[in-house]
């Protein structure tokens, strides 16, 4: 899947999930361009793909604030002269059952995890109309379908996918097209650091009897990302093992 020589922004690639995404593109040829709020985080990440022969170049930047999304699609801009594809991946959960969330588990959960999508895209897309070309690939969840103890999370990766559709129409005609991956249960940081019987349970909840891994996403996103997708616009895939077709 041909993303050699593109310029790829990932939003959250200093570990989990945006990792592999970035390591992904980046050893496909795609110079990457690596965020996090965490400057150790993408720093590593960074030093890890220039020891493998890759491009990629760490910004710190909060993008669910309109300047830390500016700045990073700026600071990319600059670098390379232009970005072909963004992969919005950055989020957070604040999983409570209703009667015990916050006013700010709420609002902390949709800021990240939609606002920064809205944020980031809305930068980005004057590039990629001046350069009549553009992929951006937004990361939802399985959840979006919803979960108990989630309505913050589900309803932010739930307004993803509605975000996403919306701006694959509007974005169309000017040969940018945007999709979305919805992950389940992904072996990441956070899932390792759940017990074993909880992560035991949790994977006998999906079909195929496993866990996904970081590299499973980036597949996907990877497809999305590249040439061979261009006549792919407004559609969700879901890379969950089954689990979304399930009951669990």
């Amino acid at each position: 899947m041909q993303v050699r020589d593109r310029v790829a922004v990932v939003t959250g690639s200093g570990q989990g999930i945006g990792a592999g995404i970035a390591r992904r593109l980046a050893l496909a040829g795609a110079k990457v361009v690596l965020n996090d709020i965490a400057p150790d985080k993408i720093e590593q990440v960074g030093k890890e793909l220039d020891a493998e022969g890759a491009v990629a170049f760490p910004v710190v930047a909060d993008v669910s604030t309109k300047e830390g999304a500016e700045s990073l699609i700026a600071q990319a801009a600059e670098r390379f002269g232009r970005v072909d594809i963004l992969v919005n991946n950055v989020g957070i959960a604040r999983d409570k059952w209703i009667s015990k969330m916050t006013d700010e588990d709420w609002d902390s959960v949709m800021t990240v995890n939609l606002k920064s999508q809205f944020l980031t895209c809305r930068a980005v897309v004057p590039h990629m109309r001046e350069q009549s070309h553009g992929r951006i690939v937004n990361i939802s969840s399985r959840a979006w379908l919803g979960g108990a103890g989630q309505v913050n999370y589900s309803a932010s990766k739930g307004g993803v996918v509605s975000l996403t559709r919306t701006l694959a129409l509007e974005l169309a005609k000017f040969g940018i097209t945007v999709n979305c991956v919805a992950p389940a249960l992904v072996d990441t940081p956070l899932f390792q650091a759940l017990g074993d019987e909880t992560k035991d349970r949790l994977a006998g909840t999906v079909p195929m009897g496993r866990v996904g891994t970081p590299a499973d996403i980036a597949e996907a996103v990877s497809f999305f990302a590249s040439d061979e997708a261009s006549y792919i616009t407004g559609q969700l895939i879901y890379v969950c093992g089954g689990r979304s077709i399930g009951a669990s």
